[in-house]
């Protein structure tokens, strides 16, 4: 019996014929580009976060983009990203002519360490470039420490963003991920918790001049008349397509949600005595984008899992600031050992909603007899 690494089937089975129906729709009425579906979709994504505006847009690496064209970034300026992720967080920075600084990260969250984060932006002054904004990934579902960081970007003057591509959905005491920051970004790729069937994106704001400016900048700097454009833009919009059919996916995000932290739990107890199990913080609630456990011989344990039909996956065999475009940007300190350090121990798991009991025992015995 193979094992699905994430099911995107199951899901499918589950929704039945909804999403045929919502394509179909869109198919009717022909508004392919920002029809009704979209404004539908920002809305309810507003409604279940809280957000006051959800601007949607091509993909999350556009979502990024954005908001650092909202922001007025730029050369001589310093973004400061986390050293373990993927590139996406990192590579707007340059595209806007300014440099990302990488900062490490918590070995336990695995998200930006904020003692780094004070180190970096020394490291920054010192290479006379200006701190203006920090990028704080929620890796692989948890939030980051909005609060430590916030506290670090009030006392420096830097803009505060959520990337929250593997996030959405997730929770930090009472505030939901797309109101933890002055912006959020999120991904809606098909292997994110809330993914569509294609490419899709959206930036979460409460600043009405900002969520202004960002509708202006995602349909290529346009005015009042489309062909009056007052700034240089994109061409980033969220497909109508793909909105209906992420309207039928949210319908059923908050229960896959609870099943994705089920599922989770199985695992924390099934494995915690024999490897390294992810801890989500006190009063956070993750949405699991993947489950990453750490092992000091990785790469053997991946080969094992393979022989006894276990699919994985490394999230991220090398961090950001080895690899070959970004290894000549700053970087906090010295070094950043526990970005390295994950780089080498880290490896995911099967997670998804739908993963049954019987085929987990089954992951969760084969890790164990691996091990």
């Amino acid at each position: 019996m193979s094992i699905a690494f994430i099911d995107l089937q199951a899901q499918r089975r589950r929704l039945g014929d909804s999403v045929d129906r919502a394509i179909a729709k869109v198919l009717d009425h022909g508004h392919y580009i920002m029809g009704p579906e979209v404004a539908q979709f920002e809305t309810a994504l507003g409604d279940f976060c809280g957000a006051r505006h959800v601007i949607g847009c091509g993909n999350g690496t556009d979502a990024l983009h954005l908001v650092l064209l909202a922001e007025g970034i730029g050369p001589g300026d310093a973004v400061f990203v986390p050293a373990f992720t993927f590139v996406a967080t990192a590579e707007m920075a340059p595209l806007v002519g300014a440099t990302p600084v990488f900062v490490d990260v918590d070995e336990t969250s695995f998200n930006i360490d904020p003692a780094s984060l004070e180190v970096a932006i020394r490291t920054a002054r010192d290479a006379g470039l200006t701190p203006r904004m920090v990028i704080a990934v929620d890796l692989f579902g948890q939030p980051a420490d909005y609060a430590a960081i916030s506290r670090i970007a009030d006392s420096h003057g830097l803009t505060v963003v959520a990337d929250a591509a593997q996030a959405f959905g997730a929770s930090l005491g009472a505030a939901k991920v797309g109101t933890l920051a002055k912006y959020t970004t999120t991904s809606f790729f098909p292997a994110k918790p809330l993914g569509c069937y294609g490419d899709g994106g959206a930036v979460f704001t409460d600043d009405d001049s900002a969520a202004t400016l960002l509708r202006s900048l995602r349909i290529h700097g346009k005015g009042t008349d489309k062909y009056d454009n007052v700034r240089i833009g994109l061409n980033s919009r969220l497909d109508t397509l793909q909105a209906a059919i992420l309207l039928e996916k949210l319908a059923i995000f908050a229960d896959e949600i609870v099943a994705r932290n089920r599922v989770a739990d199985r695992y924390a107890q099934g494995l915690g005595d024999v490897v390294a199990v992810p801890k989500v913080a006190d009063g956070a609630v993750s949405t699991w984008a993947q489950y990453t456990i750490r092992h000091a011989d990785r790469d053997g344990l991946a080969a094992r899992l393979k022989e006894e039909g276990v699919p994985s996956a490394v999230y991220y065999p090398i961090p950001m600031h080895r690899q070959t475009g970004y290894h000549a940007y700053p970087v906090a300190g010295a070094s950043l050992p526990v970005s390295d350090r994950l780089s080498r121990e880290v490896i995911s798991l099967p997670m998804h909603p739908y993963l049954d009991p019987a085929t987990q025992d089954r992951i969760i015995e084969a890790v164990r007899s691996s091990l």
